[in-house]
């Protein structure tokens, strides 16, 4: 699929999809709400806030639902038990209905601000606007250094040339990533299967503040995960005879969608 450019200089006017996975991010809520909000309101553009909820056990769920009652841009989606971060994200993409999706996590390490300026450079013609976080705000051992490891291994495998895969706040086109499917992890492969079907990518430096609230999800452990799927999206690509797209296996997750 080649880059689409066609009316790609409407697009920072026909709205935006912002789509936030939370896996027991209870502390984090109210203010990243806030957050949102502020910036989101001082865009000339429609918008919808898509929160899935992969299965907390904390009370997560509860006050996105609380704060849902009030806004009607906020729409929640509630998975039926833990997924991981890659069916999160899949599913609120899926359920978004704009042509601009940004992502970003839910921990209030990414930075709200810094969606105007992603906007921005995908209303260049871009199919992707990565985010870079140039000056990490983590623990070495356990965060940094594993995505070290892991961008080194997918920019090596895949050409790459990008320095965080694995950042959480992008802007993409929609008609993209829509047609994009992902599992397992894949959603740190996002770049390069963007690449893979002929986008258009480039990387901007974004904010990135230490974790207020909450535990890191990841550790020095997904250096062997990020291994295993760099290999298996390699061969796939390789050896099966057409584009990598993933499979589509979270049809039947959703518990409840507000709003």
């Amino acid at each position: 699929m080649a880059s689409t450019t066609k009316d790609h200089h409407s697009l920072s006017t026909q709205g935006v999809s912002v789509v936030i996975p939370l896996f027991n991010e209870e502390g984090n809520v109210a203010e990243l709400y806030d957050n949102l909000k502020n910036v989101l309101d001082g865009l000339a553009m429609p918008y919808e806030i898509i929160c899935v909820d992969d299965g907390s056990i904390d009370e997560t769920c509860d006050r996105l639902l609380s704060l849902a009652k009030t806004d009607r841009a906020l729409k929640i989606i509630r998975l039926n038990q833990r997924y991981g971060q890659t069916a999160a994200v899949g599913t609120g993409i899926r359920a978004s209905s704009l042509p601009v999706i940004v992502t970003m996590d839910g921990d209030l390490q990414n930075d709200p601000e810094d969606i105007p300026r992603l906007i921005e450079e995908l209303d260049k013609g871009y199919d992707l606007v990565c985010g870079w976080r140039k000056y990490r705000q983590d623990s070495f051992i356990n965060r940094r250094l594993p995505s070290m490891i892991a961008n080194m291994l997918i920019s090596k495998m895949f050409g790459l040339n990008i320095h965080d895969s694995g950042c959480g706040i992008m802007a993409h086109r929609a008609e993209m990533i829509k047609s994009i499917r992902l599992e397992n992890d894949m959603h740190r492969f996002i770049p390069a299967l963007v690449q893979m079907r002929g986008g258009k990518i480039m990387e901007l430096v974004v904010r990135h503040h230490p974790r207020k609230s909450g535990k890191s999800k990841y550790g020095i452990w997904r250096v062997f995960s990020v291994a295993r799927d760099t290999l298996l999206l390699k061969y796939m690509y390789l050896f099966s005879g057409r584009k990598a797209q993933g499979i589509d296996k979270q049809s039947d997750i959703i518990e409840k969608i507000i709003n």
